[in-house]
């Protein structure tokens, strides 16, 4: 009979890949359930029933949260941990609005929205991308600082091409920021778009910039997404090779 240590923390076994799916279906109908408290006609019957349900749900998700507290050695480094924070946040407006009818806090029931993060935990293709995100963490925040210096010089650019030309469309260079985002991301939503030459010339290169914006960080992703699959395949071929050695 396995323990409860195994249960939740090895995947590889039957009931520890049982017991992830069923937390994953659990979070992917309490998603659902929230997407229907939504519905304007709702009738008193089906809201009721979907109260039980989330009671029900947060009960059980109150459950896997202690167990998890239980098996953390120490019990701090879960509870203070991402997954442990974003396990609290998925059941603590549940008890913080219970009986509550206060607009102001019932609106922390958007924090459900939380319960998002937890199948990152039971997903493998998830905890892949996790590991290869931070693979690259140095190259994508370095590609972030350099976004950011690039949008600043493009709104500083088109303020200086446009400002006379449409004061009101970019009176300043804050205004101008609006426009470098949506056009260094090809986004264009052609609110706010250039009319004189020397914008429209400098728009043509802010935007070959914008494909590099999007095409380096995809390159980055993906190499790193290659990287932790072969990492993976060592770990599990340096498992099997000790537990042959064992056997």
């Amino acid at each position: 009979m396995p323990s409860l240590k195994q249960v939740i923390e090895q995947r590889d076994t039957r009931i520890g890949r049982g017991f992830d799916y069923a937390v994953q279906g659990l979070i992917v109908l309490s998603l659902v359930a929230f997407s229907v408290e939504t519905l304007p006609d709702l009738g008193p019957v089906a809201r009721r029933w979907l109260n039980v349900g989330e009671a029900v749900i947060v009960g059980l998700f109150t459950i896997e949260y202690l167990a998890w507290a239980w098996v953390a050695t120490p019990t701090r480094r879960y509870i203070f941990s991402f997954y442990g924070l974003v396990d609290l946040c998925a059941i603590l407006p549940f008890y913080l609005t219970a009986g509550i009818d206060l607009r102001s806090v019932r609106a922390l029931r958007l924090l459900r929205l939380f319960r998002l993060f937890k199948l990152v935990r039971y997903s493998a293709a998830m905890r892949r991308f996790h590991t290869a995100l931070l693979l690259a963490k140095e190259e994508i925040v370095l590609f972030l600082c350099l976004t950011l210096i690039l949008l600043f010089l493009a709104a500083v650019g088109i303020y200086h091409f446009e400002h006379e030309a449409q004061p009101e469309a970019f009176a300043s260079v804050f205004h101008s920021l609006w426009w470098a985002v949506a056009t260094m991301t090809t986004v264009g939503y052609g609110d706010v778009y250039p009319i004189t030459v020397g914008g429209r010339v400098f728009t043509f290169f802010v935007l070959l910039m914008g494909l590099g914006v999007i095409a380096v960080p995809t390159g980055l992703v993906a190499s790193a997404l290659t990287q932790a699959r072969r990492l993976e395949a060592e770990e599990k071929n340096a498992d099997g090779g000790d537990e042959a050695r064992r056997d």
